[in-house]
């Protein structure tokens, strides 16, 4: 492993333990976190999938052991880490980072949510409580990343080869 990039994962897991706690938008019903799918996504463009799926998996863990996170964080975040980070790899394209994390953790991550809430809190219409916020509040993040990313791009700040 890179230390480098263990690093930065390190930090943006960071990020991801307070941002989630402060930046939460109601939308009728649900409750909309956006930073963790943006810091997905930025981490699977910068660092690749696997640094994205341990980036969201340290995340989950860490706002479980705080109180400040459930259960259905880690299907949420990880499918949408990796789904985003496997996208990007394979095409190079940011829109297709943001779209694996939406199809990933929008899509994906609510139906094992759903799932894990059906086996585990007999809970039978979670699917209803699930995909909208997951979607609603996938969208919205990794819309902000892909925005960002391609800012930080017409700014040059991504360039490896400045000096």
């Amino acid at each position: 492993m890179n230390t480098k990039k263990l690093v930065t994962t390190a930090l943006i897991i960071a990020m991801g333990v307070v941002s989630n706690s402060i930046f939460v938008i109601p939308i009728g019903l649900a409750k909309v976190a956006p930073m963790q799918h943006l810091l997905n996504v930025l981490t699977a463009v910068w660092l690749g999938p696997g640094y994205a799926v341990l980036q969201a998996f340290g995340v989950s863990v860490l706002r479980n052991l705080l109180g400040t996170g459930t259960i259905f964080a880690f299907p949420g975040s990880m499918i949408g880490a990796v789904c985003a980070g496997l996208f990007y790899a394979r095409t190079q394209k940011i829109g297709y980072a943001a779209l694996g994390e939406w199809i990933g953790t929008g899509i994906l991550g609510s139906l094992v949510s759903t799932l894990l809430a059906q086996l585990f809190m007999g809970m039978e219409a979670a699917l209803m409580l699930f995909l909208p916020s997951f979607a609603i509040s996938s969208a919205i993040g990794a819309g902000m990343a892909y925005l960002i990313i391609l800012e930080m791009g017409k700014r040059n700040v991504l360039d490896r080869n400045r000096t």
